[in-house]
């Protein structure tokens, strides 16, 4: 009877309801029709409220729409138990109609502002790469080509050492079109999992064993890549911190890449770590080029600063995506930089609980 009650009243607001009158009809409902909203009271037959609520929230199709409980049992750790199952809203019976409508359309409304927001961040990613990526893989591409266009026409013509030095730059260009093609899927990855707060929530509960460990390697590896050896200095007393193995080794590659790459042989570049109450801080500081503080303030996607200059360099993607990485785990990033003199990048996270 309340459920008719409720339909009535909703219809009347020219809202299109269905109805369930337990909680294995009402998932068998919300997966066939995918509504935009569901009303669920708590004490049910064959299934409560908490249990249909679960089961909606663990699949896919079903786990982002809004659902607002109706219960008698409006106490504080009923109430809990529903928001930490990801319930939306709380209303008490008997419920005064107008305060419904007013729960639903404020629910609504979210959801529509959240799925616009997520829509306009997808549609600039979009137009990033449709507008960046061509001209970007056109480089290492053509260097590829034309070095392969001289192997096959001149090869009777060439030395030993020409064919190894020019098969040694197809290669490198080709690595050079690896990363960059990498680069944009990881940052396109970032921007789609950036618009779904569950999975957000279940990523910020990853943790790294080992980091020091992880971080004196990359700084080993990335440094005989260079031919810098003797460059990069290390320094670790961080202990660990809260994000993923593999996004943690991104990471630290992408910055310490970054400062060997934009830095002259000789100098050095500092990787150091430390951990204070609860945050853990990775700084990675070289003395090469710097940037201006409109250049740190502009940091972004697919924006690399004086590409006439450095086109060689790449896409200047590196810090962005350390950037989105970094905030998607609940973490910071700040850019000190001086032209001529060099730049600190330092990334702070929250300290990995025992």
């Amino acid at each position: 009877m309340v459920r008719e009650m409720i339909a009535s009243a909703l219809a009347q607001e020219g809202l299109e309801t269905l109805q369930a009158s337990d909680g294995s009809q009402g998932i068998d409902l919300a997966l066939s029709t995918l509504p935009d909203l569901i009303l669920c009271d708590v004490q049910m037959p064959n299934l409560d409220g908490y249990a249909t609520l679960a089961r909606l929230r663990q699949n896919p199709s079903t786990a982002t729409i809004p659902l607002i409980f109706l219960t008698g049992l409006a106490d504080r750790s009923n109430m809990r138990q529903g928001m930490d199952l990801g319930a939306d809203d709380f209303l008490s019976k008997p419920i005064a109609i107008p305060e419904l409508l007013g729960a639903i359309r404020s629910r609504l409304e979210k959801s529509r502002l959240s799925n616009e927001h997520a829509e306009r961040r997808l549609q600039a990613l979009r137009s990033s790469i449709t507008l960046s990526l061509p001209h970007e893989i056109r480089t290492p591409l053509s260097g590829i080509v034309g070095f392969a266009e001289v192997l096959r026409d001149d090869n009777p013509n060439l030395t030993s050492a020409e064919i190894s030095e020019m098969a040694s730059l197809v290669l490198k260009s080709a690595n050079r079109l690896g990363n960059l093609i990498e680069n944009f899927l990881s940052y396109a990855q970032l921007e789609i999992l950036a618009s779904d707060p569950e999975r957000v929530a279940l990523l910020r509960t990853e943790r790294t064993a080992m980091l020091e460990m992880h971080i004196e390697e990359l700084a080993k590896k990335k440094s005989a890549e260079a031919e810098r050896g003797g460059d990069v200095v290390v320094n670790l007393t961080g202990g660990e911190a809260a994000i993923s193995t593999a996004h943690a080794r991104r990471v630290v590659e992408e910055l310490v890449d970054n400062a060997l790459k934009f830095s002259n042989a000789g100098t050095p570049v500092h990787v150091t770590t430390e951990g204070s109450g609860s945050v853990f801080r990775l700084s990675v500081m070289d003395q090469g080029i710097g940037m201006s503080d409109r250049q740190v303030a502009e940091v972004s996607a697919y924006n690399q600063f004086e590409r006439s200059k450095r086109e060689q360099q790449g896409t200047g993607l590196g810090l962005a995506l350390v950037k989105r990485l970094i905030e998607l785990y609940g973490g910071s990033v700040v850019i000190q930089s001086e032209l001529g003199k060099g730049t600190t990048v330092t990334v702070m996270l929250p300290i990995a609980s025992p």
